[in-house]
């Protein structure tokens, strides 16, 4: 059987995972060895923090209409149960949108949540 180099197709694989750790520091950028380890942990954490990114934005947007349903006069979690009990379905993202975008809006809707609380 005559003998088979790798030649071609080793230098393409090195070259392809030397471009993704481009911006490493030290020799995790230079050395194949090096940069095959890091370019692993990297695409491991990037995926774990793909999941985590969605925990983020939630905790951000419970924060700002938090913020917004304290100017009317009512906590996050009053604001959230008097919604619920007024039968209006509108997500955390969306009612951070309109506390951010449109507060004349938001406070309408921080006077029908206080209104079912009193009832």
């Amino acid at each position: 059987m005559p003998r088979v180099k790798g030649g071609v197709v080793s230098h393409r694989r090195h070259k392809k995972v030397l471009e993704l750790t481009k911006g490493h520091r030290g020799k995790r950028h230079s050395l194949y060895r090096h940069a095959h380890e890091s370019m692993l942990h990297a695409l491991d954490y990037a995926y774990g923090h793909r999941r985590e990114r969605k925990g983020d934005m939630r905790r951000l947007w419970i924060a700002r209409i938090n913020a917004a349903a304290r100017e009317g006069g009512l906590t996050y979690s009053q604001f959230m149960n008097g919604l619920t009990k007024a039968e209006v379905n509108i997500n955390r993202k969306l009612l951070a949108d309109i506390a951010v975008s449109d507060p004349s809006k938001f406070s309408a809707l921080v006077k029908v949540a206080a209104g079912k609380l009193k009832n």
